[in-house]
Formats: C-alpha cells, structure tokens, sequence
C-alpha cells in the first residue's frame, strides 16, 4: 500500500468554521490515481492538510510508503509533492526563482536545481516566462507553476487540490496529459476537484467524503456500476415532427427535447444499442451521442443531496 489513512478524530477550526474528521480510513495502491472528493467543507482539504503535516490530528495513523508519519515526518515530507488549492507564493519573485528555491529547499546542488528548474518549466510550458515575476502569469500558467514547483523533488505521491481552477479548456487538457504522464511512470497521485469530468478521465480509485464522513470508497468502474439510471442526449440528422418515442420501452425512456434532439434514459447501459435501433427504425438518422451529465457528476450528487 502507498498511503494508509486511519484518523479517529479531528476538529481543527478553518475559516471560522470548525472541519471535524470522523473515522476517516482508506488506503490507496502504488501507482493509483486516486480521486478524493466531497462537498464544501466536507473535508478533503482537512484530510490533505494531514497528510502533508499541515495539520495535526487529533488522533490516528498515517502510512506512507511504509513510513508513519509522526516518527518520521521528514522523511515522509521529501515523498510528497503538493499543489495547493490557492496561490502561495511571492507574486513579486521571478518564475525560475520560485521553482529553483524550491529545490534548494530539498537540498539539490545549485547546478543541479537549476538543471531541475529548466526541465520543469520548459514541461510546463513555462520557461518564455522564466525571467518574469509571477504577477505577470495568467491563472493557467500559475497553476502549471505550482505543479512545475511540486515536481523538483521527484515525489513519489503527488497531491492536488483543485490543480485546474481558472485554467481555460486548452490549459486543463495540458494538465491533465501531464499527469497521465506522471502516473504512467508509476507516480502515485491524490486529486480533489470540482470539475467532475476529470475524475471520469484521470482516476482509477474514487473516495467520497461528506460531513467528516468516508461515504464511498471503491475503484471508478464500481462507483459507476452503481448508478441506475444513465442519461444520453441524441443529436439527429433531420426534423422530429411527433411525439411517438414517449412510453415506447419499460427498460428505458426516449424523450423528445427539441426539434432535433432526443434524452434516452436509461437503466442499462447494455440496453442502450436496443434504444438506438428503435430510434433508428423509425426513420431518424443519428447525428451523435453524448452523456446528458458526467456519470461521476450524477452519482456524487445521487450520494450527497440531502
């Protein structure tokens, strides 16, 4: 195991809020990339400010890689990468300046470092704006500046807190490139994010925490098995004049939207090629086919509404 968690209990005031941890237990593989998601104050960053040694528990364990975290927290320290939820460095400070104190700060040689500090940036897409302060960076490019900094030291688990926040589409699809890069490589990786649709195309292993509280925990495919009711939005080639797809199945529901947009909702999504050729045999022509709403994005809300 990578990364085993086990806290009884926590209360830890944030924000004028207080944040209390429940039982919190689960462990992740070598080499997963693991989702950890949950409401507004529900926890995650209160677990991940554990793990880091940014927070103290009031009671419990943490393994990483073996090693626990209160008898050997340095050590632990120098496994981990962390890009934080909110900007923390000094705006005024040069780009290379901010990843290369980075890795002094882990003890690279000078020499070393700056070797280090190219090879980050130029991965991020970041070494044109080597010689700029920060202030200068749009919010993308500070992102990809906080992951190129969690890089220097080569972590074994790298840890991300909403790491696309304000990154436009072209910079989140970048990022998440990267990481699968970085996981292929045998990069452990713990993700939180509100951005539902990356959960669905990065992780192999989802977590749900609410009210303190480890309310699922299970790999993607069973988290998604569990859904009993899948919606898709058919996009077809010529004019829908009637009504006659409403009621025409018990399994599964097809729906007129528009004039040229049907919703088949379903409880099987093996059923879903029966739906298509009853579209089919009636005469319309598919265009294409999409999810109505993310899968993970249905099931958490299914499993946090009140």
């Amino acid at each position: 195991m990578t990364l085993a968690l086990e806290i009884n209990e926590l209360s830890k005031v944030y924000r004028g809020e207080v944040v209390a941890l429940d039982k919190v237990s689960f462990s992740i593989n070598e080499g997963s990339f693991f989702a950890l998601l949950g409401p507004n104050g529900a926890g995650k960053s209160t677990t991940i400010g554990i793990i880091t040694s940014l927070v103290n528990k009031s009671s419990g364990q943490v393994r990483v890689f073996g090693l626990d975290l209160d008898r050997d927290r340095t050590r632990v320290k120098q496994l981990i990468g962390v890009v934080p939820q909110e900007f923390n460095f000094n705006v005024f400070e040069k780009t290379i300046n901010i990843v290369r104190n980075q890795a002094g700060y882990f003890g690279l040689p000078p020499k070393e470092a700056m070797a280090k500090t190219a090879e980050l940036l130029k991965k991020t897409k970041l070494w044109y704006k080597h010689r700029e302060t920060s202030r200068s960076l749009s919010g993308g490019m500070k992102r990809r500046l906080m992951l190129a900094r969690a890089l220097v030291n080569n972590p074994k688990l790298l840890i991300l807190d909403e790491p696309t926040t304000g990154a436009d589409i072209e910079i989140r699809y970048e990022i998440w490139e990267y990481l699968q890069e970085l996981n292929a490589r045998g990069t452990t990786i713990i993700l939180t994010t509100h951005y539902l649709e990356e959960v669905e195309k990065l992780c192999d292993h989802v977590a749900i925490i609410d009210k303190g509280k480890i309310i699922e925990n299970s790999t993607l495919n069973t988290l998604l098995a569990k859904l009993k009711e899948q919606s898709f939005l058919i996009t077809t080639d010529g004019q829908l004049d009637s009504n006659t797809f409403d009621k025409i199945s018990t399994h599964y529901r097809i729906i007129k939207i528009d004039a040229h947009t049907l919703e088949v909702a379903i409880s099987d999504v093996d059923l879903l090629g029966d739906a298509l050729n009853n579209i089919k045999s009636r005469g319309v022509k598919i265009k294409n086919i999409s999810n109505k709403t993310n899968r993970v994005e249905q099931l958490f809300l299914n499993l946090t509404r009140p």
